[in-house]
């Protein structure tokens, strides 16, 4: 025998192919939507984990900054110190110095010549009165052969002076000199 069905089982197919259709739709719409969920707190762990080591490192840096103040106070400290230290030692090596200048001269400064003046800038001025341009040669090789603290002589000026009255009246040459002069150093001190 057969069997005839007159139902409808195309439209019946349909309908029951479009539920599962729609509900494979929102089965996976919803597996979308808990993967998106997943992912954003995923994301958002991160980003709250990222923020708190951001938060950590600017407090470190802040600190950081403190010390690296405190360390240029130090280091200005340091360089003034040293300024004080160099001033001393130069005026601790200088204090001599006009020792040796007086004992130099009066070892190199000729019979016949008298010193008048002796400045002191850069190099050291003398003025005096000589009996003799022959004397002030004599005076200028003794300061640049046998000067131990002076060096580099070089006549300025020479003239025709008179020294005395009277009686005493003698014509003699008065002569600048400029003469570098060395630094003690320490072993001398």
């Amino acid at each position: 025998m057969i069997v005839f069905n007159l139902l409808p089982w195309r439209e019946a197919r349909r309908r029951q192919q479009q539920r599962a259709f729609v509900a494979s739709m929102l089965l996976a719409a919803l597996l979308g939507l808990a993967i998106v969920v997943l992912v954003s707190l995923w994301n958002a762990g991160k980003v709250a984990a990222q923020s708190e080591r951001l938060a950590l490192l600017a407090a470190e840096n802040q600190l950081l900054d403190v010390r690296i103040r405190e360390v240029a106070g130090l280091r200005e400290e340091i360089d003034a110190l040293k300024a004080r230290q160099i001033a001393v030692e130069t005026l601790q090596a200088n204090r001599n110095q006009p020792v040796y200048l007086m004992d130099e001269m009066t070892a190199l400064v000729p019979t016949g010549v008298v010193l008048k003046s002796l400045r002191q800038s850069d190099n050291i001025t003398v003025t005096g009165y000589a009996q003799s341009n022959e004397r002030v040669s004599e005076f200028l090789r003794n300061l640049g052969k046998q000067g131990r603290w002076l060096t580099q002589p070089e006549l300025v000026e020479i003239k025709s002076a008179s020294f005395g009255q009277g009686k005493d009246l003698r014509k003699v040459f008065e002569f600048t000199v400029s003469v570098g002069w060395k630094r003690a150093s320490k072993e001398h001190s």
